[in-house]
């Protein structure tokens, strides 16, 4: 295609609500367009930046022995209450009714969605470990979208659900989808680092995000030195100090 025929309108000033250098560089060079707060129609240009990302996420998926699905945006809210989740999820969660008066949500993760379909065809042990994941369309009603696409209310995002026949196999598991992630990263040219944070709704004993630090970013993140312990403020804990020994070294807040 002629350079002339590229869909690409770039600009010269950005709404002032664009607050980050990110927003704006995203704004002006003709990537994305917003619709409404939070919602976002990805340019040609931007369409590509994703299908390059999401290629490199499908490569290390597949290296990490992932499976790719496909799996409804619109799911019954049946599901959802049997989790216990309809209630607990909060206002975030869109719901809807369709014409018949049925409950549904647009789904803002997919673990109803995946357990129901595991449990279905999974019927024996020999078919485990299985580990799936996909690149799709989620929603979550934000109280303040903000920072252009980082927090929207409609999003792309790469999620995986891994089901193991014991602790042993999901240690595994998780291994190879830290490391991953990891690679991921290291692919993209983005600094990004995990540290142990707070499950949220989502549920779970162990958590990690994997953070980068921005002069941008909310949350806060706090690392010992000494030992290399980094957490959220949220799942951060601190050992007693030994008696006799001095006060412990207090760890250092990062962005």
């Amino acid at each position: 295609m002629r350079l002339s025929r590229v869909f690409q309108p770039t600009r010269r000033d950005v709404p002032a609500a664009a607050d980050t250098a990110s927003h704006r560089l995203m704004l002006r060079a003709g990537l994305v367009r917003r619709a409404a707060a939070g919602v976002y129609t990805w340019l040609p240009a931007g369409v590509r930046v994703l299908h390059k990302i999401a290629g490199v996420v499908r490569e290390e998926m597949a290296r990490a022995g992932a499976q790719e699905v496909l799996m409804p945006v619109l799911q019954p809210a049946e599901l959802w209450r049997e989790s216990g989740r309809w209630a607990d999820y909060g206002r975030e969660l869109f719901r809807l009714q369709d014409r018949h008066g049925r409950w549904f949500a647009l789904g803002p993760t997919h673990e109803e969605i995946v357990t129901d379909l595991a449990r279905g065809e999974v019927r024996s042990g020999r078919r485990l470990p299985l580990c799936l994941f996909q690149i799709h369309t989620k929603y979550r009603d934000e109280a303040r979208p903000r920072f252009g696409v980082v927090r929207g209310r409609e999003f792309m995002m790469k999620d995986a659900y891994s089901f193991d026949a014991d602790q042993a196999g999901l240690d595994r598991t998780y291994t190879a989808m830290a490391e991953a992630y990891g690679r991921v990263f290291r692919r993209i040219g983005l600094d990004a680092r995990p540290v142990m944070a707070d499950p949220g709704a989502i549920g779970g004993d162990t958590t990690h995000e994997f953070l980068a630090p921005s002069a941008a970013g909310e949350t806060k993140v706090l690392s010992c030195p000494a030992c290399g312990y980094d957490a959220t403020v949220e799942r951060a804990a601190a050992a007693a100090a030994r008696e006799g020994a001095g006060p412990a070294a207090a760890p250092s807040a990062g962005p």
